[in-house]
């Protein structure tokens, strides 16, 4: 028998044992099949040094998990790059309708008005807060006052706010 017709048989043999190998590392059968498959043909037997077919076994399995490998990876870059093909600005946005449009500007009104009457300490805590991004703790600093007492500037602010929405919606209906 030649090297060949050796390296043929151990693959004929094991073909099947080599593609439940694969599957559980692909999440699929048919995927694990193909990669089996592309392995016989990167399967060189006149090449193979090993004279066991315990060798040329185990020189299959190597094959099919690095090939298995690959397609993971593969499909994780091919992901990642859907992902960045287009940034979220360029996606479609549904166009507000004319009364959606009024809706929120009453609604910004009725917001300004309430940040318009708050006590300057606690205008600038919402506005550092809400709109800046800025944490407590450097709310607190830049006034010179308390955590708790930003926090309560903040919450007594969002609370009135919530209550001002609340009531110039249930003007409107």
């Amino acid at each position: 028998m030649k090297q060949g017709e050796f390296g043929y048989g151990v693959y004929l043999t094991h073909r099947a044992a080599l593609v439940d190998y694969a599957a559980p590392i692909l999440g699929s059968r048919e995927a694990a099949e193909d990669i089996v498959q592309d392995a016989f043909l990167r399967f060189v037997p006149e090449r193979v040094r090993s004279v066991t077919p315990e060798q040329t076994l185990g020189y299959l399995y190597r094959i099919v998990r690095n090939l298995a490998f690959d397609v993971l990876k593969r499909r994780k870059i091919e992901v990642r790059k859907q992902e960045r093909d287009l940034p979220f600005w360029t996606m479609p946005r549904a166009e507000a309708t004319p009364e959606e449009n009024l809706l929120l500007g009453d609604e910004m009104r009725c917001v300004s008005r309430v940040m318009a009457d708050l006590a300057p300490e606690a205008r600038i805590a919402v506005e550092m807060h809400r709109f800046g991004g800025y944490t407590l703790e450097e709310v607190a600093e830049h006034l010179g006052i308390s955590i708790a007492t930003a926090h309560r500037y903040i919450r007594g602010a969002m609370m009135r706010i919530a209550a001002a929405l609340d009531g110039s919606s249930t003007d409107m209906a």
